[in-house]
């Protein structure tokens, strides 16, 4: 079997003793999508935390590349390339999709976030940045506030923002959630185009989205690995559909 690109080995985190997550081990192989998935409250969000260095475990390790990251800032490991989006959208409200997709590439090449002083540092990432905007179906609103994208549009520029920093490893906390079915065809599809030569993990509560696009899931439950395999696996698994069932249904 070849080394995993990013690893977890008997990973817990207890909130003054609740088991959040109870020894969980994970392989997330190079080049493909791995979804993490279960009912409400399963733990698939602070797994997702304790991944990004969001959350310190309180035990267990995390290996990125073989490299022992536990301990690791999450803007170290963003140096590394391991790069997470958000379920809500986090970009900047007040600045253009163009400004945003800027200030990304900035942050990624180790330069300052005073590219409002003066344009030139970002006249000079205009190029890459035009054509990540582009890549997402972003290329009338390079200059438009990203206040005033619709919603879709939002989660798109978050992805152009979070390719500007160059990531190998990308992890996205539920893509599509809140989003219309046109443009939850449309992220799927964008997620499939910038999985090419990354590796992506993801937090979907849309089983349709996971099945469209995982390689491997991983069912959560209390805590704990449920069942982990392809779709077809776990779609048939008694104990995911009694999980879901008595989870409300929501993964």
């Amino acid at each position: 079997m070849s080394e995993p690109i990013l690893e977890a080995s008997n990973l817990s985190k207890n909130f003054n003793g609740f088991h959040a997550v109870n020894n969980v081990s994970l392989r997330i192989e190079q080049g493909t999508i791995h979804a993490l998935i279960g009912a409400n409250g399963a733990g698939k969000t602070t797994c997702f935390n304790l991944l990004s260095k969001f959350l310190a475990p309180s035990s267990g390790r995390i290996r990125l590349k073989g490299r022992d990251i536990t301990r690791f800032r999450p803007d170290r490991v963003a140096r590394l390339g391991l790069v997470r989006s958000f379920q809500l959208s986090a970009v900047f409200a007040s600045l253009t999709a163009l400004e945003n997709v800027g200030l990304a590439l900035q942050r990624r090449r180790g330069e300052s976030f005073d590219f409002w002083r003066s344009t030139r540092k970002l006249d000079d990432n205009r190029a890459r940045a035009e054509e990540l905007l582009d890549a997402v179906g972003l290329a009338d609103d390079h200059h438009t506030l990203a206040a005033e994208l619709p919603y879709g549009r939002k989660r798109a520029l978050e992805l152009a923002t979070t390719l500007g920093k160059d990531p190998e490893v990308m992890l996205l906390d539920e893509p599509t959630a809140g989003m219309a079915t046109e443009d939850v065809g449309h992220i799927t599809r964008l997620i499939r185009e910038v999985a090419r030569g990354r590796t992506v993990v993801m937090v979907e509560h849309n089983l349709g989205v996971v099945s469209e696009l995982c390689d491997r899931i991983t069912v959560l439950a209390r805590g704990e690995i449920l069942v982990e395999g392809d779709y077809d696996t776990v779609a048939r698994d008694e104990r995911v559909i009694e999980s879901y069932i008595g989870g409300g249904g929501h993964a």
